[in-house]
C-alpha cells in the first residue's frame, strides 16, 4: 500500500526541498566579495579601513608592518650584533666617534623590540618611517660612509620601507639612501676607483634588498588574500548553513505547525538567529478590503490596522515591485515603520501565486544591513510566508469544521433525540385521550415513563460523546478505548482494539484522527448492523494509521445516496485537514473498512 497516498507535500521546485532562492545559491558560487564587507563581519563592523597598498590590504588591520614584525625583528637584531661585531675595535680604542652611535642603534634596537614600529599609511606614520631610515642614514655619514662598521643598520632601513609600502618606495629610499652616503663619501676619497667600487657594490646590495623586501611582501599580500578569500568563502558556507537549518526547522513544523500564532512567533524568533535587528513586524494583508493587519511586531511602533497609504515609502516601493528591498539609509530613500530606524528590509510575502503579507525588519544604525542580509531574507520569506498561509487557511477550514460539527449535532438532535420526543408527546396525547374515555392508562403511562428514562439516557449519551475528546492528559488510546466501552455496553457490539503507539501526534492532528474514529464507531453502531468491530491503531515517528473494520450490511461505495449522511464528508475534509488519507472500502453483506493514514516526512 502505497502510505503517501493523499499526504500533501511541498513542490520539488520550493526552496525547503531543492535548493535555496536562485540569489542567494549564486552567491555561493559567485566570485567573492570585495575583502572590506567578509572582515568587517568577520573582525567586527567599525575598525578603521585602510588604504590600499597592494594585495596586502585589509579592513581590520591597522598596522601593515604588524605581519612581518617576527622578520623585522630577526633582521634589526641581525644586523644589530653585525654591527657590533665590525666596531668592536672602536670599543676597545675607545673611538668616540663610533661607540655612541653603536649605542645608539643598540638602544633603537631594543625600544622598537618592545614598541615595534606602526604604519598604516597616515602622515605621522610616514614621518617616523622616514625618521627610522634617517637615523641609520646619518649613523652612517657620522661613522665612516660605506666604512662604517654600522652598514649593514641600513640594510634593516631597506626592509622596513619595502615591508610598509612595497618595492616602489623600497627602491626610492634605497636609492636616496645610498645617494646621501655614496656622495659625500666619494667626495672624501677624491672618486677613487676603490671608493666608487665600494660605493656601486653597496648601492646593488640596496637595491637587491629593496627587490627582496618587495617581493616578500607581494607574496605575503597574496596569501594573505587567499586567506581573506578563504575566510570569506567560509563566512558564507556558514550563512547558508545557518540558513537551511533554520528553513529545515521550518519545513518540518509546516505539516504540525498549523496555529497561526505559534507560526508568527518562531517566524520574529528564528529571524532574530540570521539577522541583527532592532524592530520587526508581520503584515498580513486583509483580502476584503485592501488593508493591512499587524499580525505580530517586535519593538515596533505602529497600529493594529493600516490603509495601504499609511504604509512607509519603502515599504510600499517593495510591494509594488514584488521584490526584497534594502535600504540601507532611510533618511535618504524616506522613514521606515519606526521613527528613528536609520535602515530597513522589507520582504514581500507571496504564496499561491497571491500577495499575502509583508514582513519588515528595521535598525537604529545606519548601513548595519548589507546585501548578505537581503538574500537571507529572501531565502527566508519563501517558506515563512507559505506557513503563514497554511495557518490561515487551515482557521479557515476549522471555522468550516465547526460549522459542520453544528450542522451534524443538529441533524443527530433532530434524528435521534427529535423523533424520541416527537413520539414522547403523540404517547401523551393518546393517554390523555384514554383518560378522557375514563378508560384505563397505567400501562400506558408506565411504557410512557420507560420511554422517558430511554430518551434521557440517549440525551445523556450524546452529550457526553459530544464531551469526550483527547487532550494533554489524555491521549488517543485512552479515549478511544473509554469511548468503544460505552458503545459496547448501549449496543451489545464487540469492539477489538489493537493499538501500538510508540509515538505521540501534536494535539491538533491527534483530535481530528480522534473525530475520524468517533464518527467511524457512530456510523457502525447506527447503520452497519454489525457484531463485531475490529479497531486498529499504529503511530510512531512520521507514520501513523487508524482501522476501523465491521462485519456488518456494507454499503455499495459510490451509491450510498447522500455522501454527508454517514458522515463520510466530514471524515474526509478532517483527513484532509492534517494532511492525512482516508480510504474507505465496502460491499454489500461483507461489511466495511475505513483506513485513515497520516505518513510525514
Amino acid at each position: 500500500m502505497d502510505r503517501s497516498k493523499g499526504v500533501s507535500r511541498i513542490p520539488a521546485a520550493h526552496p525547503l526541498t531543492g535548493t535555496m532562492s536562485d540569489t542567494f545559491a549564486a552567491s555561493l558560487t559567485s566570485e567573492p566579495e570585495p575583502l572590506v564587507a567578509p572582515f568587517s563581519r568577520l573582525r567586527g563592523a567599525g575598525g578603521p579601513e585602510r588604504e590600499g597598498f597592494g594585495s596586502l590590504a585589509v579592513v581590520g588591520a591597522t598596522d601593515r608592518l604588524a605581519p612581518f614584525n617576527p622578520a623585522i625583528l630577526a633582521v634589526r637584531w641581525s644586523s644589530t650584533v653585525a654591527c657590533f661585531a665590525l666596531g668592536a675595535g672602536a670599543f676597545i680604542q675607545q673611538d668616540l666617534r663610533i661607540v655612541p652611535w653603536m649605542i645608539a642603534i643598540l638602544a633603537n634596537t631594543f625600544i622598537r623590540t618592545l614598541s615595534p614600529l606602526v604604519y598604516d599609511g597616515s602622515t605621522r606614520n610616514l614621518i617616523n618611517l622616514l625618521v627610522e631610515i634617517g637615523l641609520h642614514v646619518l649613523a652612517l655619514t657620522s661613522t665612516g660612509f660605506w666604512d662604517s662598521p654600522l652598514v649593514f643598520s641600513l640594510v634593516n632601513a631597506i626592509i622596513l620601507a619595502g615591508f610598509a609600502r612595497g618595492f616602489a618606495f623600497a627602491g626610492r629610499i634605497a636609492a636616496a639612501s645610498g645617494i646621501a652616503v655614496s656622495l659625500p663619501y666619494l667626495s672624501e676619497s677624491d672618486y677613487s676607483w676603490t671608493a666608487i667600487t665600494r660605493a656601486a657594490q653597496w648601492l646593488v646590495v640596496l637595491g637587491l634588498v629593496a627587490i627582496v623586501a618587495g617581493y616578500a611582501r607581494r607574496i605575503s599580500g597574496e596569501a594573505s588574500r587567499q586567506h581573506t578569500i578563504a575566510l570569506d568563502r567560509l563566512n558564507r558556507l556558514s550563512d547558508a548553513n545557518s540558513l537551511l537549518f533554520n528553513l529545515h526547522r521550518i519545513a518540518q513544523t509546516m505539516p504540525v505547525s498549523l496555529n497561526l500564532d505559534e507560526v508568527l512567533t518562531s517566524t520574529i524568533v528564528r529571524l532574530r538567529t540570521l539577522v541583527d535587528f532592532d524592530a520587526a513586524c508581520i503584515l498580513v494583508i486583509d483580502e476584503t478590503d485592501g488593508s493591512w493587519v499587524v499580525a505580530r511586531r517586535q519593538a515596533m511602533r505602529i497600529g493594529q490596522l493600516l490603509g495601504g497609504d499609511e504604509l512607509p515609502a519603502p515599504a510600499r516601493s517593495a510591494i509594488d515591485r514584488l521584490v526584497v528591498d534594502l535600504r540601507p539609509d532611510l533618511d535618504l530613500s524616506g522613514p521606515g515603520f519606526n521613527i528613528g530606524s536609520m535602515c530597513g528590509i522589507y520582504a514581500p510575502m507571496r504564496a499561491r501565486g497571491a500577495l499575502i503579507g509583508l514582513l519588515a525588519i528595521e535598525s537604529n544604525a545606519s548601513g548595519r544591513f548589507d546585501e548578505r542580509d537581503r538574500q537571507v531574507l529572501e531565502s527566508y520569506v519563501e517558506p515563512v510566508a507559505l506557513a503563514i498561509d497554511n495557518a490561515r487557511w487551515f482557521a479557515r477550514l476549522r471555522t468550516v469544521g465547526a460549522d459542520e460539527e453544528r450542522t451534524r449535532i443538529a441533524r443527530d438532535l433532530h434524528d435521534r433525540i427529535g423523533q424520541s420526543l416527537a413520539y414522547l408527546g403523540f404517547e401523551i396525547d393518546r393517554v390523555i385521550s384514554h383518560d378522557l374515555e375514563d378508560l384505563p392508562v397505567t400501562d400506558e403511562l408506565e411504557q410512557l415513563r420507560t420511554d422517558l428514562r430511554g430518551v434521557t439516557s440517549e440525551v445523556r449519551e450524546t452529550l457526553y460523546d459530544l464531551r469526550t475528546d483527547v487532550a494533554t492528559g489524555k491521549d488517543f488510546v485512552d479515549t478511544l478505548e473509554e469511548f468503544a466501552r460505552r458503545v459496547t455496553e448501549r449496543s451489545e457490539i464487540t469492539i477489538e482494539l489493537d493499538c501500538e503507539a510508540s509515538f505521540r501526534l501534536p494535539i491538533l492532528q491527534e483530535r481530528e484522527v480522534w473525530r475520524i474514529a468517533q464518527e467511524a464507531l457512530v456510523n457502525v453502531e447506527r447503520h452497519a448492523e454489525a457484531d463485531r468491530v475490529d479497531v486498529r491503531w499504529r503511530c510512531e515517528p512520521g507514520y501513523a494509521c487508524l482501522e476501523v473494520i465491521d462485519d456488518g450490511c456494507g454499503f455499495a461505495v459510490g451509491k450510498t445516496g447522500r455522501q454527508d449522511s454517514y458522515g463520510i464528508l466530514g471524515m474526509r475534509e478532517r483527513a484532509s485537514s492534517i494532511g492525512a488519507s482516508l480510504e474507505l472500502t465496502s460491499k454489500p453483506g461483507e461489511g466495511t473498512t475505513l483506513r485513515c493514514i497520516l505518513a510525514q516526512a
